[in-house]
């Protein structure tokens, strides 16, 4: 069976898009079909390349029950576009960044987080306004549109 394969982005790779990593895991090993899905994260810059999830972040995951590990930030590469089924932006800038480092998106791969949750705006970004309850919310929402949307999943897993 061939996995399906998602990658969350947003501009360091120390917030949101680890958060939505951590959480899209969780949902799907609460409803046992953790073994259909490899979930990963990354960054557009380069900014925070090798440092771990940040503490507010790791707080509020902790506060909601989601597992998360160790683990290290780093840059999107063309070999990501290439293996990843789903590269999911956490907001517009992402996806300008996205188109610069990987060229036209041919394979229709690329999409807005928020649109799962059928919003058209960008989650809400922790790093400048410190409530990572609303961007806890606004990726669970993207998280649970996601799977319903695209892998037609329709078990009832998460309540946070």
């Amino acid at each position: 069976m061939r996995k399906h394969r998602v990658l969350f982005v947003c501009h360091g790779n120390i917030c949101r898009s680890p958060m939505a990593e951590y959480i899209l895991k969780d949902m799907v090993e609460k409803a046992g079909r953790a073994e259909e899905f490899e979930i990963a994260s990354a960054a557009t810059s380069t900014e925070e390349i090798g440092n771990d999830l940040y503490p507010p972040a790791r707080r509020i995951l902790f506060q909601k029950g989601v597992k998360y590990g160790y683990r290290k930030a780093r840059q999107i590469t063309k070999h990501d576009y290439e293996y990843y089924d789903y590269i999911i932006a956490m907001d517009e800038n992402n996806l300008r960044n996205l188109n610069r480092l990987l060229g036209e998106d041919t394979e229709h791969k690329i999409t807005l987080m928020m649109e799962y949750a059928g919003q058209h705006r960008d989650v809400a970004d922790p790093w400048y306004t410190g409530d990572f309850e609303t961007t806890f919310r606004d990726i669970t929402e993207g998280c649970k549109g996601f799977l319903a949307s695209k892998i037609n999943f329709s078990e009832k897993c998460c309540a946070y």
